[in-house]
């Protein structure tokens, strides 16, 4: 198997011992409902945790949640999040973290994805941080300043490899908040906080909070050891918290401990970013509100590349609907099919679904080689077989019941005969019933608006 290493920037073959992948995955920062941008890096964690199963490997696996309050941006500056969040909520940061915990958890189950086989929250494992930061100390990487103990990171050479970083360059234009600082791209591994600060806890160096880069290095040494096979996030984490993690873990160890680097792209909506202020961080419920599944979701993630970026518009996601619909129709045909297949072309399509999978991930491929199965003429159970095979991987319940898909057509005539109910012109939309009634279907009035089903 073949994965794309962001470190090395080339895909190498996964080499594992004992043909155990261990994955240390960074999970979501328990503060606010995960939106569908947030989903798209754990829909990848999971197609990738699948994709190793199918070709043999087995996993230990873990996900960090950060219930710990860390600050608004990856550099350490703003406010705390879990904080802001106990405001606005009126709530202590401990209900926070457990409600929106819950909100993560519960979308993951909507989407298919299977939580690793270790769920690390970041409040469990402050002791280990703790010990961590004191190696570091020990070894001659860290310095205190007035607001906390902070990673030196010209103690540490090949700081830059991840980002590609030019430290000569780096923050010279920058205002950095605390002048005290020996290198603007320093980061803390221990925050002082003032006293009224809700998040903190004892430590040697004095009352205070970890940084947000310090969990996920003691939580994967807890866990995995001092060798990690894969370690995937955002590629939002990328120049920043991963090139951090590196240089803690390897300062800590004195050699290099994760092999492989796999970073998804962002999620655009409608070609832009997506931000609160534009009002598109859009979560499952309220695709649900719309009238879509979790899983015509995630059937469109499978449909661009991993490390490419994602353009989510509702037209896309209507199209994926009826695609995950159409699939389903295909599959039925299938499991009554009565025809015979050859073992050797259904083994080539096997072959051919592994060799993409394996190819650093290729999901678009292998759903094109299952839209290419599906359409043969012969009507096989061995095909249908194999389609569910391949949903190992993919988890879009294939075998479903069919949703019933409304034609456009139908949709257009609906909408126009409620702009005549507004509008009180009742001869105009009785005749539009009748119309939709003609084409076999029946239409309900709601207080929504109105509802459509086949007769």
């Amino acid at each position: 198997m073949k994965v794309y290493n962001s470190l090395t920037r080339t895909k190498e073959n996964l080499v594992t011992e004992n043909n155990t992948v261990k994955m240390y995955s960074c999970g979501p920062t328990v503060y606010y409902f995960p939106h569908i941008g947030n989903m798209r890096a754990y829909i990848f964690m999971d197609l990738l945790r699948k994709t190793l199963k199918y070709c043999g490997f087995k996993i230990e696996g873990v996900i960090n949640i950060t219930d710990v309050g860390h600050l608004v941006s990856d550099a350490n500056e703003g406010e705390d999040k879990m904080e802001l969040a106990a405001k606005r909520e009126k709530k202590d940061p401990k209900q926070i973290a457990e409600f929106y915990t819950e909100c993560f958890f519960k979308d993951c189950k909507k989407l298919n994805i299977e939580l690793p086989e270790h769920v690390a929250k970041a409040t469990d494992n402050i002791n280990e941080m703790i010990e961590f930061i004191k190696v570091l100390e020990q070894k001659g990487f860290t310095y205190i300043i007035d607001d906390g103990v902070y990673f030196d990171i010209q103690k540490f050479p090949a700081y830059g490899a991840l980002s590609g970083a030019d430290l000569s360059k780096v923050g010279v234009n920058r205002i950095d908040e605390n002048p005290q600082k020996h290198h603007p791209f320093d980061f803390v591994l221990w925050k002082f906080v003032p006293k009224e600060h809700i998040m903190k806890w004892n430590s040697p160096w004095g009352e205070g909070c970890p940084g947000w880069h310090i969990e996920c290095s003691a939580m994967g040494r807890k866990y995995l050891g001092n060798s990690i096979d894969i370690h995937t996030g955002g590629i939002d984490h990328k120049p920043i918290h991963h090139e951090n993690e590196i240089a803690q873990n390897d300062a800590y160890e004195g050699r290099q401990v994760v092999k492989n680097w796999m970073h998804t792209e962002f999620l655009q909506v409608d070609g832009g970013k997506m931000s609160k202020s534009l009002g598109n961080l859009y979560t499952l419920d309220q695709l649900n509100e719309k009238g879509f599944s979790p899983l015509d979701f995630r059937y469109m993630n499978l449909l661009t590349h991993y490390r490419k970026s994602l353009n989510f518009t509702f037209d896309s996601l209507e199209s994926s609907k009826q695609a995950l619909n159409t699939l389903r129709q295909l599959i039925s045909l299938h499991k009554n099919g009565t025809n015979d297949i050859s073992n050797e072309i259904i083994e080539n399509y096997k072959n051919e679904f592994t060799q993409a999978i394996s190819d650093d991930l290729n999901i678009p491929l292998a759903v094109g080689i299952l839209w290419k199965m599906l359409k043969t003429e012969k009507k096989s159970k061995e095909v249908y077989k194999l389609a569910l095979d391949f949903d190992r991987v993919f988890s879009l319940n294939l075998d479903e019941e069919i949703q019933q898909i409304i034609p456009e057509e139908i949709i257009n005539i609906a909408n126009e005969r409620k702009k005549a109910r507004d509008e009180k012109n009742w001869e105009k939309s009785d005749k539009l019933r009748n119309l939709i009634l003609e084409k076999g279907f029946l239409i309900k009035d709601t207080k929504e608006g109105f509802e459509i089903v086949k007769k």
